[in-house]
């Protein structure tokens, strides 16, 4: 694949922004956009935990995804109003909480709760990844806030790391980074990769859609979406330095 349909190079991200303070109540929020693909990520910091971690003296994170009904080509119905969330919807909602407990210190939360909802206002491929990538910001956010309100101790550092995330995949027999819809439905292989800002692996979800991959092509799809995730923490953390510049 000599050119891609945006001109980008195998290894080039889309145009990928974050925005924060959308949301005028949740305590942390922010829009990312990777390419046409948006995604509204809100944190909401509330005091309290599920019945079961109560008296553990132990925080949660948890997440919420959920695909507004005209964010693809033609209207979905509302799960809500189906009355049953998808197979799909409940895995990316698992994964993102997933993704984002592996760099919290639940023990410095204390016994407060922090949700994400990630809310996909425009789909082209990448959603999740997208929706981990800004929920981090979102959480930073509602963390830094709890401590400006005394929620949680001055000392305590519940944010132990940076996470974010990539799609990567092998397109007309080439490795690519940051598959837009176009090149996810006809990519061979198909890879999300979840990482650290240190480029330690939080979970790889990959799968040989026509056929087999090999070790080097694994290899080589690996260090794309790490050099990916290594741009992305980079403009989490520009993102974070401009809504604390805006306070």
């Amino acid at each position: 694949m000599s050119t891609r349909a945006d001109d980008r190079t195998a290894s080039q991200l889309r145009e990928v922004s974050i925005e924060t303070g959308w949301s005028a109540h949740a305590e942390g929020s922010a829009l990312v956009s990777f390419g046409n693909t948006k995604v509204l990520c809100t944190a909401s910091f509330t005091q309290g935990v599920p019945r079961w971690l109560k008296g553990k003296n132990r925080g949660w994170v948890t997440a919420e995804y959920a695909m507004l009904p005209r964010a693809t080509g033609e209207r979905s119905a509302r799960e809500s109003v189906r009355g049953k969330v998808s197979g799909r919807t409940q895995e990316i909602s698992r994964l993102i909480g997933r993704s984002l407990r592996a760099v919290v210190d639940t023990k410095a939360l204390g016994e407060n709760t922090i949700v994400l909802d990630c809310d996909v206002m425009q789909a082209d491929g990448g959603t999740r990844t997208a929706a981990i990538t800004g929920a981090w910001v979102a959480l930073a956010l509602a963390i830094d806030w709890a401590g400006d309100q005394r929620i949680i101790r001055s000392s305590a550092k519940p944010l132990t790391g940076s996470v974010a995330a990539v799609s990567v995949g092998i397109v007309d027999g080439e490795a690519v980074l940051d598959l837009p819809y176009a090149e996810d439905v006809r990519a061979e292989t198909d890879m999300n990769v979840v990482t650290t800002a240190d480029g330690e692996f939080i979970e790889i979800q990959g799968t040989a859609e026509q056929q087999p991959f090999n070790r080097a092509q694994l290899d080589e799809l690996l260090d794309l979406a790490v050099a990916g995730t290594a741009e992305l923490t980079q403009i989490q953390q520009a993102a974070l330095a401009g809504a604390v510049g805006q306070e």
